[in-house]
């Protein structure tokens, strides 16, 4: 309780910061944030599995997965498609529920219009991720349809009549990476709701508890034990130490209970404290773990936690040019750059631990100590904010990489539900095999997905706007997650 005025009078001072940045600034950038931050919350609804309620405002979508879960006697209905497709996938889908989660944590403040969509889009993510916690006994559903099958169909979720497998984890057949982010999701959703719905948010962190602990007990990676079903789509390639450390750290967080420091402080040696890592990702939590447990360090100088602020000005460091521990890769045009497939994922993740720990360092009257230099919160800032504006239009290809924001956006996004005619335009339904000739067709899709982060340019800054190049067309839930929390940040400046 005693931390908020500090907290508060460092997002003043960050913001205050910010004002002058923005003026300064030479990009010539002017963006509308409060309406990219509303419609990067407004694209959720269009990936909503179940029966849509009447506050809907994507209507193009109906609503779709209505048995989900009886093939088991459960009832798995809601939730999230993770992407283009209509599988639910509960490692992703628990991912992009805490970083929504955190978004509002640390800038909810920030976006007073917005908050209540905000708190609607995770609350979508837990109240599905409750019922996968909680339907059986020592078990975790952790997705609904067979991945293998779905891509062999392209149609709408409203048509799907591909089978709707059930698949767990169990004591027999652990997954604690996913239980353990599953855990991370519903203790920090915790957070979110302890004061606009204790009773929930109660509920939430009970069970929440009662994940990580099974996640814990039983310890092996999902994809040993679900390998045909979920590798290469969401394998885990990281394997579930990071996560297990990202839970507790959560779990901590939600609770104040000391017996998760120690956990952290006993198992962080084995679960990947001492380890540099570069990148965050549904797949991969060190460095966000680093950077929540920082807070700790910062606020409460507690000794044994100086290691993580260590190794999150070690990444920190590693993104900002002109440092001797400079490292990323970015496109001519200044995108951070990771990976070929989804690379924007890497970027909307980063832009919102540099803004964290911007605040986090503010509060504290800290910074980053790179080598013999030190970094400033004002310096992270700005380099986030570079990357915001390169996804909503500052870049060669003077395109928004956000669909239905700016004058230019792409047309041809990878994404079954807007790419084909929607059900109140087309009441038939759409075979399997009959949805392919939209796919391959290059009219833009009928139905604008609104607020989607697609997966955007290679390392030349080249962006293809085909709908058949995934890899740059696709969106992703976890693409937009983070963003909110750094649209929220930018929207509110003076």
């Amino acid at each position: 309780m005693g931390s908020k005025p500090v907290v508060k009078t460092g997002i003043l001072l960050l913001l205050s910061c910010l004002s002058s940045f923005i003026s300064c600034s030479s990009t010539g950038a002017s963006f509308h944030y409060s309406d990219a931050l509303e419609k990067s919350i407004l694209f959720f609804e269009g990936q909503r599995s179940g029966k849509l309620p009447p506050n809907q405002r994507l209507t193009w979508r109906s609503n779709s997965g209505l048995s989900d879960g009886s093939s088991n006697h459960v009832d798995l209905t809601g939730g999230y498609y993770d992407a283009g497709d209509n599988v639910k996938f509960g490692l992703p889908m628990a991912f992009t529920t805490t970083l929504l989660s955190w978004s509002v944590i640390e800038f909810g403040s920030l976006m007073p219009k917005q908050i209540d969509n905000a708190r609607a889009a995770i609350k979508w993510g837990t109240d599905y991720l409750l019922k996968a916690a909680t339907a059986t006994p020592n078990t975790l559903y952790v997705q609904v349809a067979d991945p293998n099958q779905d891509h062999k169909c392209w149609e709408r979720p409203e048509d799907m009549d591909t089978p709707r497998n059930v698949y767990k984890v169990t004591p027999q057949n652990p997954g604690s990476d996913v239980a353990a982010e599953t855990a991370a999701a519903l203790a920090a959703a915790s957070i979110v709701f302890k004061e606009s719905d204790p009773t929930y948010s109660t509920k939430l962190l009970n069970t929440a508890e009662k994940v990580f602990n099974f996640a814990d007990r039983y310890r092996g990676a999902y994809s040993d034990s679900l390998n045909s079903v979920v590798c290469p789509f969401y394998c885990s390639y990281s394997g579930y130490h990071d996560e297990l450390l990202w839970g507790a750290s959560w779990l901590h967080s939600a609770t104040g209970n000391s017996s998760y420091l120690d956990y952290i402080e006993n198992n962080g040696h084995t679960l990947g404290a001492d380890d540099d890592d570069f990148s965050f990702s549904w797949d991969d939590k060190k460095v966000g773990t680093k950077i929540l447990l920082s807070k700790n360090s910062l606020q409460a100088r507690i000794e044994e936690f100086q290691l993580y602020k260590a190794h999150s000005d070690n990444y920190i460091c590693a993104l900002v040019p002109g440092t001797s521990s400079f490292q990323a890769q970015y496109t001519p045009g200044g995108l951070l750059y990771k990976g070929s497939e989804s690379n924007l994922q890497y970027v909307t993740s980063a832009a919102f631990l540099l803004l964290t720990y911007a605040k986090y360092l503010s509060s504290n009257g800290g910074q980053a100590s790179c080598g013999t230099t030190t970094v400033t919160p004002m310096t992270l800032i700005s380099l986030a904010k570079k990357q915001v504006d390169y996804i909503l239009g500052q870049n060669p290809a003077k395109m928004s990489y956000m669909v239905g924001f700016g004058e230019r956006y792409p047309q041809h996004v990878h994404h079954r539900g807007s790419s084909l005619p929607c059900v109140q335009v087309h009441p038939v339904p759409i075979p399997c095999n009959s949805g392919f000739q939209f796919l391959y067709s290059d009219h833009p899709n009928p139905n604008i997905l609104v607020g989607a982060v697609l997966g955007g340019p290679d390392n030349r800054d080249n962006f293809a706007d085909d709908r058949n190049n995934y890899q740059q067309s696709e969106p992703a839930t976890y693409i937009n997650a983070p963003f909110v929390g750094v649209l929220a940040f930018f929207a509110a400046n003076p």
